[in-house]
């Protein structure tokens, strides 16, 4: 894994945000937020699941503001009750929610090689008929709905500022990246709803070791 304190993109982006607080690289210029109330997140708040057969320190770290995942195609599930695909994520808790629009934030990096995995996702309530009503994926390169529609086509080796909103009265969810509308769709509805980020396997041409880094990840609403 590659040094976090030395990465010039790192840098680039802590700049770029210190100085306008907005980030538009690759010709971006809207703020999706606009009209938003900010929701504040607590250190508590953000849950990580990892394989529960080795330490979370050998699948997540979390240095200089940057939260970075990885997990290896052949690791566990995060506990021995489910059996679903690796992971290391996080799970944005006491944040559900049942109305309103909702906004996902987070300056995004993935690096080249990784491919076959989700890194961010709006998850239902446990035990709801659809695990998900939105998940991005990553298949060589390109961020994609799922594992359809390309949202972004060329997503390795630089930042990128993320932006997922949620409007629950319409059932929609629009996607956003570097302030530019990239994807929308109707969704269907359920009870209530959360957020993840990291990484967590998909079924199809999966890399063998998957990896992505986040920083200043943010929910916003309104009512």
């Amino acid at each position: 894994m590659a040094s976090l304190t030395s990465s010039p993109w790192l840098h680039l982006l802590l700049l770029l945000m210190a100085m306008g607080g907005t980030f538009t690289a690759a010709g971006g210029s809207g703020n999706p937020t606009a009209g938003f109330q900010k929701v504040h997140l607590a250190d508590g708040d953000f849950q990580v699941q990892s394989p529960y057969n080795v330490p979370e320190s050998q699948r997540f770290q979390y240095r200089d503001g940057v939260r970075t995942f990885w997990v290896h195609r052949n690791d566990k599930p995060f506990n021995t009750a489910t059996h679903t695909n690796p992971r290391s994520e996080v799970r944005l808790r006491g944040h559900d929610y049942s109305s309103g629009v909702w906004q996902f934030e987070g300056y995004g990096y993935v690096p080249s090689g990784t491919s076959g995995v989700s890194v961010m996702q709006i998850h239902n309530e446990e035990g709801a008929a659809h695990s998900t009503v939105l998940m991005l994926h990553v298949y060589d390169g390109v961020l994609r709905f799922y594992s359809g529609a390309a949202v972004e086509p060329d997503i390795y080796d630089r930042w990128f500022r993320l932006n997922v909103m949620h409007d629950v009265g319409a059932s929609t969810v629009a996607v956003y990246v570097d302030g530019e509308h990239k994807f929308s769709t109707s969704v269907t509805p359920s009870e209530s709803y959360y957020f993840k980020f990291g990484v967590y396997m998909q079924h199809h041409d999966q890399s063998s070791c998957m990896e992505s880094r986040w920083t200043n990840v943010t929910l916003y609403t309104k009512h």
